[in-house]
């Protein structure tokens, strides 16, 4: 990357804050999402977001989630931008690490799944003023950067998982990440009650990344 047009792009005050706010957000934002954080009109954005792209800083990926209208344009942060001090790229390391260790030991995805059912149920302790268990556990996965979208068949509700924050790593080692997520998932669904795991599709699965909740 051309670092003096890189720079110069990131020295408008107004570039700097849409490039930090991207940085920031585990999930690629939209143009409307950028406006609404920094109050600003998404006219302002538009030539802002373009001239990052222009000069390598971001990426753009096309959104059609079945919205009426044209598909949205959504923003993240190019492979080799700068990461400006905000990216905790030891964690990912460490992550990375601790999966190769645990797969090198043999570990086994139940043996996974357990550990994320010890994590979804202390996280489901703040979410218990919540008003359905689908709704808490919607909240709880937006927030870990899933991308949550909910869709119900009747007595079934499903929550796909449109954006996987660890997805690196569950190519890698699918048997141990995605069950470590299943058991994340089931841990704070028995924690939270009102509902219970039907099926939980992983990257083994021909329709992967998604939960069936059924009431219960």
């Amino acid at each position: 990357m051309d670092r003096l047009p890189v720079f110069k792009a990131l020295g408008d005050n107004t570039r700097y804050a849409i490039y930090l706010e991207l940085a920031r957000s585990p999930l690629p934002l939209s143009t409307a999402d950028i406006a609404e954080r920094l109050d600003l009109h998404p006219n302002t954005v538009r030539p802002h977001l373009e001239r990052m792209r222009e000069v390598g800083l971001l990426e753009v990926e096309t959104d059609n989630r079945g919205a009426v209208g044209r598909p949205q344009h959504r923003y993240t942060l190019a492979a080799d931008a700068p990461s400006l001090g905000l990216e905790p790229s030891s964690f990912r390391m460490l992550a990375a690490l601790l999966a190769g260790v645990a797969h090198a030991a043999g570990a086994e995805p139940e043996h996974a799944a357990e550990m994320g059912r010890v994590q979804g149920e202390a996280a489901a302790a703040g979410h218990r003023r919540a008003r359905s268990c689908t709704q808490a556990l919607t909240a709880e996965l937006a927030e870990l950067g899933f991308d949550p979208a909910v869709a119900d068949d009747g007595p079934t509700t499903t929550i796909a998982f449109t954006h996987c924050p660890f997805r690196e790593l569950a190519e890698a080692f699918p048997d141990l990440v995605c069950n470590l997520h299943r058991g994340l998932v089931e841990g704070f669904v028995d924690a939270l009650g009102g509902a219970r795991v039907e099926a939980f599709a992983t990257l083994a699965d021909r329709d992967p990344c998604r939960v069936d909740l059924v009431a219960g």
